[in-house]
């Protein structure tokens, strides 16, 4: 029985320095100590030697099992060791450039769209999004049940309160506190009851507002050419046709030559050969009145545009809500 049990250690012995990786030499464990193992089924047939043989044959058995068990985990924990000893850092090695950021479609627009207009002398004003009533609306020449403001989808924070539908009320918050010539953009965030292919509750504008003495309408159409000639290129024709805002008179859309089909007419365009990018006007003498501009020297035009419809244009996108998923494979093109 010594013999017996001492050739089972010693072909235990053998198999695990042949073992290689953990599934190895869990197998052998289970093989050897398991409940059905070589050395458990000895122990278990001990009850079946003669009697003076059992004690010696049980201690023998006994030591057997100890001894593998202590190898087995021994070749575990040594294999454990070498893994962690490969998957220390190599301070000789180059180091891996990280991955740069980049900026997302819609600021990198607001600030193309930012960028030209400073450098054709606008400035860059701000205002809240939580507006008043009053500077939202009233100061536009827009009172209280006039049927324009059904245009606006308003989100109402309280009777007097809104969160703002465009950020025209810069230009009057401007206006109250320089005289002019007054020349400024006002890019940010507005918010509309309106959710579409093409319309979001939340969205990006840029309004712009330039007032001095002599100002025409021939003024805002070469401003408006340039900016759309930098931001597309020279190619791109525009149109103004004959529109309503409460807060321009007269007052114009603005459509561009159509540059996914230059005119010849397709799906995006509608087949018109046209896309609307913008609205635009001389700037209404009520809204002068509100900001105690005086009418008889000064004029002034405005202009407006969503900063989604620019970026789908110029990236080719069909569908606003993309902006907003947060899928990388979508931000990472730009």
């Amino acid at each position: 029985m010594e013999n017996k049990i001492e050739h089972i250690k010693n072909e235990a012995v053998k198999e695990l320095a042949t073992a290689s990786d953990k599934e190895s030499i869990k197998a052998l464990s289970v093989r050897y100590l398991g409940r059905k193992g070589v050395i458990t089924q000895f122990l278990r047939n001990i009850p079946g030697l003669p009697p003076e043989e059992r004690p010696v044959a049980g201690k023998k058995a006994n030591e057997a099992k100890k001894f593998l068990d202590a190898a087995f985990n021994e070749a575990l924990k040594e294999l454990e060791r070498a893994s962690a000893a490969d998957d220390r850092i190599d301070v000789s090695l180059p180091g891996r450039t990280p991955s740069r950021g980049f900026l997302h479609p819609i600021t990198e627009i607001t600030r193309q769209i930012c960028d030209i207009f400073t450098r054709l002398g606008f400035d860059i004003a701000e205002g809240p999004e939580v507006e008043k009533d009053y500077y939202n609306f009233e100061a536009l020449n827009i009172p209280k049940n006039h049927p324009a403001r059904d245009m606006q989808d308003t989100f109402y924070v309280s009777e007097d309160i809104v969160l703002r539908t465009h950020t025209s009320p810069i230009q009057v918050r401007v206006m109250e506190k320089q005289e002019p010539p007054v020349r400024v953009i006002a890019p940010g965030k507005v918010y509309r009851c309106d959710s579409d292919l093409t319309h979001t509750p939340m969205f990006h504008q840029v309004e712009g507002l330039l007032v001095d003495e002599n100002i025409s309408f021939g003024d805002l159409k070469g401003m408006l050419t340039t900016f759309v000639h930098q931001m597309f290129d020279t190619r791109t024709s525009l149109r103004f046709r004959p529109s309503f805002f409460p807060f321009t008179e007269p007052s114009a859309e603005v459509d561009i030559l159509c540059v996914m089909c230059r005119g010849k007419g397709c799906r995006v365009c509608s087949q018109t050969g046209w896309l609307e990018v913008l609205g635009s006007g001389m700037v209404h003498p009520a809204v002068f009145e509100y900001a105690k501009y005086d009418t008889a020297r000064y004029t002034g035009f405005a202009f407006g545009m969503g900063v989604e419809r620019i970026a789908m244009l110029k990236y080719g996108i069909d569908d606003i809500r993309k902006f907003f998923e947060n899928d990388f494979r979508f931000l990472r093109q730009f």
